[in-house]
């Protein structure tokens, strides 16, 4: 999947919630800590085996460093549509979009 671009997030680990299991890939990737606001959306059906569930979340310590990817970046809600989304990504950007919500 090089060069395109994801939600930040991960596989839930056994015995570990979808919230936890942000809240950890968070830490993991991002070198951040996070406090979830609310769901966005349903369940997007990424393969037989795994769902895609999202999550507004606040930035409450860290500064966000790409340590598992290329890059990362800020998009503003004209920005939306500037990088190559990964096919699974793109329902919820169309609702990120559609809501105003980035």
């Amino acid at each position: 999947m090089a060069g395109g671009w994801e939600l930040p997030g991960g596989k839930v680990d056994p015995g570990e919630s979808d919230e936890d299991a942000l809240v950890r890939e968070c830490q993991e990737e991002l070198a951040i800590k996070i406090r979830l606001g609310r769901r966005i959306g349903g369940d997007w059906r990424l393969s037989e085996r795994s769902l895609l569930r999202v999550w507004t979340a606040e930035i409450i310590q860290g500064t966000p460093e790409p340590l598992e990817h290329l890059a990362l970046r800020w998009l503003t809600p004209n920005e939306l549509y500037d990088v190559p989304w990964l096919p699974g990504d793109r329902p919820v950007v169309d609702i990120l979009a559609e809501q105003g919500l980035t």
